[in-house]
């Protein structure tokens, strides 16, 4: 069975959200197209998701100095536990799909976190004897659909663009084989064109979804 995560980083709704309202037409479109895949839905403003603090540098020290599990502190143990259940269900997934806005050149830092959680050596990638990062997740495959209120893809803003970039460095980073993105652009700066422009995006997410 195909396994799917439908990682969401905004705190509103399709109601509220271009970028939101364009994920879910690619996703309800998907599952229609592909009924037997494992959808799961993880929307990072409501999950757990340990910041890589004081307590989790400790509790990972610990273990790989050889001490047992029962010898961490209570948070330690709670944050360590949290952290390597994200990174295993995101590992044994087939396929990701990343819905955020843009926010200050980027994504919002919930997003982040996550990646942070799910960057584990030995898991999504692995050093070579020379150092060398080599990535992990080599037969799995990604889609990022962002919002963005101007216009970014392509000439001056371009550079200032820093959240489909980033994600694409850590998808390249953990070896995904197939990366694209899928963007909504300009609503903000040309509002009396946002209805065309949500419906255009869409559009195009549900004819990406019938081959993703």
């Amino acid at each position: 069975m195909t396994t799917v995560l439908y990682i969401t980083a905004h705190p509103h709704d399709e109601s509220k959200s271009y970028s939101m309202a364009t994920g879910k037409a690619f996703i309800d479109t998907y599952k229609e197209h592909n009924p037997k895949d494992q959808v799961i839905h993880i929307d990072l403003y409501e999950e757990n998701i340990p910041q890589i603090d004081a307590d989790v540098f400790s509790g990972w020290g610990k273990l790989r100095s050889g001490s047992n599990f029962e010898e961490l502190s209570e948070q330690e143990k709670l944050k360590v536990t949290r952290l390597s259940e994200i990174n295993e269900q995101f590992i044994s997934a087939d396929k990701f799909v990343f819905v955020t806005p843009f926010w200050n050149f980027s994504y919002p830092p919930v997003m982040k976190a996550y990646l942070d959680a799910v960057s584990v050596a030995g898991k999504s990638f692995r050093y070579t004897e020379n150092g060398q990062p080599i990535g992990l997740l080599t037969d799995k495959k990604a889609l990022h659909i962002q919002a963005r209120g101007g216009f970014y893809s392509e000439g001056p803003a371009a550079e200032l663009e820093m959240g489909h970039r980033h994600l694409q460095v850590m998808m390249n980073f953990f070896g995904v084989s197939s990366f694209e993105g899928l963007f909504v652009e300009g609503h903000n700066k040309s509002p009396e064109r946002a209805l065309e422009i949500k419906e255009d995006a869409i559009s195009r997410a549900k004819d990406l979804a019938k081959i993703f």
